[in-house]
């Protein structure tokens, strides 16, 4: 394990005592600048593309989340503390695949709705750009609903209108539904009907091909609300090379996930070092509009995690770390607020397919 006494930014309390030395190439406390980088995020806060704090309600009280929950890896005050102020909540189910995968959406869409309604003065349900921007002024969360498993859409677009009414502004197109050479008949209708929609289309978890034929068909922006970069580690829910210089001509996003298991290299235990290091490819592939963040976070709080990113409150960590790597200002804008905020505008507006 990494020893984080050496990561200036880090607080040993909350992590624990380092196991082991330092590796030799471990930053030193000099090259870092957290402040600059707290100092960034409460000028321009993160947009996280993918919180599963949604399939916790079942057993966690509003109030723990509230004030703090020592059993998970986030909660609002630590969220606030991340300068999060935006986030997807996913409402992805574990009957995803079931028979009443769309009851099962539909409770945790009640679930979340729910748990924002009562925290007016912390969260605020929102649906399109100019709301989240007013959310964020006001000193509230912007909370925004999906991505929704494809298969939730039971092969019928009026289930989608219905999510849509409801307020979901992200599907995934991935699953059984969608096939694993490109799109169902059904597929294409839907996701031309989410273009017309206003509801993003996340292909986080497709296959290639399926990738590949969606951005081929897509009228506006696309996202991957939970993906890293495939050559650097080889994992399914990870995004290549070829599908990101794609998402360069489409102006979509990938937002890089801390998911220790997508970002680690070979057996290593996985660092913040590494999710710079997917962050920092999947800029140079797709351009610096096509990059954003998705923690990751709602999961048990002794779940595996990624050292330096262990919880919710970590997010500026990472900003030092590109600092450090000599990341501009203007690109730090746009990696945490600006290009998921203009996707969500884009999408809504899409021109009209050639």
């Amino acid at each position: 394990m990494a020893d984080l006494q050496h990561l200036p930014y880090a607080d040993t309390a909350a992590f624990g005592e380092p196991d082991e030395p330092p590796p030799a190439e471990a930053p030193t406390p000099a090259a870092f600048d957290l402040e600059r980088a707290r100092v960034l995020l409460a000028a321009q806060l993160v947009v996280d593309g993918h919180n599963t704090l949604g399939q916790q309600l079942d057993h966690t009280h509003w109030q723990d989340l509230l004030y703090g929950s020592a059993t998970l890896d986030t909660d609002l005050p630590r969220i606030q503390a991340g300068g999060v102020g935006a986030q997807f909540w996913s409402l992805h189910t574990a009957a995803d695949t079931a028979p009443d995968v769309v009851s099962a959406t539909l409770d945790r869409i009640d679930a979340v709705t729910t748990l924002i309604a009562s925290v007016p003065e912390v969260l605020r349900l929102v649906t399109d750009a100019d709301q989240m921007a007013e959310a964020r002024d006001c000193g509230r969360i912007a909370s925004i609903l999906g991505p929704v498993a494809g298969a939730a859409l039971a092969d019928s677009l009026g289930t989608l209108r219905a999510y849509h009414a409801l307020g979901v502004r992200s599907v995934t197109v991935a699953g059984a539904h969608w096939t694993a050479t490109g799109l169902t008949a059904f597929g294409e209708s839907a996701l031309r009907e989410m273009n017309r929609l206003g509801v993003l289309v996340d292909l986080s978890g497709a296959t290639e091909e399926t990738m590949d034929r969606a951005l081929s068909i897509a009228a506006a922006p696309v996202i991957l609300s939970r993906s890293a970069a495939r050559a650097l580690t080889d994992h399914p829910d990870n995004v290549t090379d070829a599908v990101l210089r794609r998402l360069r001509a489409n102006r979509g996003v990938c937002m890089v996930s801390f998911a220790p298991d997508q970002v680690r290299h070979a057996d290593q235990p996985a660092s913040l070092w590494d999710v710079a290091d997917h962050v920092e490819h999947v800029r140079a592939l797709a351009g610096p509009e096509s990059v954003g963040l998705a923690g990751s976070y709602g999961t048990a709080s002794d779940a595996p995690h990624t050292i330096g990113l262990e919880d919710a409150s970590c997010y500026p960590n990472l900003i030092a770390e590109l600092l450090h790597r000599d990341w501009s200002e203007a690109d730090i804008a746009a990696l945490t607020w600006g290009n998921a905020a203009r996707v969500m505008r884009e999408a809504q507006s899409p021109p009209t397919a050639g």
